[in-house]
């Protein structure tokens, strides 16, 4: 039989500005390890620490632009568009501009603060 999530998790997000996290499947809301699926929204100038996860994180923007930065450049992620970052690459999120960003990501396994490796 499905399962119905009832409702997320609000859970604490890292960076210099407060970001909103609510996780439906994952660690926190559901228990599950093996993927976690959130939906974030970030306000305009948020930036958080760089990180080199033990997890693949899939990223699709639903509005404005979310930046991904790797250790060669960046890459502006737009609304329809999304992004993968590969599990053991470091990686920084931010939103840039002004309206700042929403979207949903799924991480596989899913994500905790252990297999993270934020950047001091």
């Amino acid at each position: 039989m499905p399962t119905l999530i009832g409702a997320p998790t609000r859970v604490e997000a890292a960076g210099n500005k407060p970001k909103l996290i609510d996780e439906y499947i994952g660690r926190v809301n559901t228990g599950s390890d093996n993927v976690s699926i959130a939906h974030m929204r970030s306000p305009g100038g948020w930036q958080e620490p760089g990180q080199a996860p033990e997890f693949d994180e899939f990223t699709v923007v639903l509005r404005g632009v979310l930046r991904v930065e790797d250790r060669t450049g960046a890459i502006d992620v737009r609304a329809g568009q999304a992004v993968i970052a590969h599990r053991g690459e470091w990686v920084r999120y931010s939103t840039p501009e002004p309206e700042g960003a929403e979207y949903i990501a799924v991480c596989l396994p899913a994500f905790s603060i252990a297999a993270v490796h934020r950047d001091a």
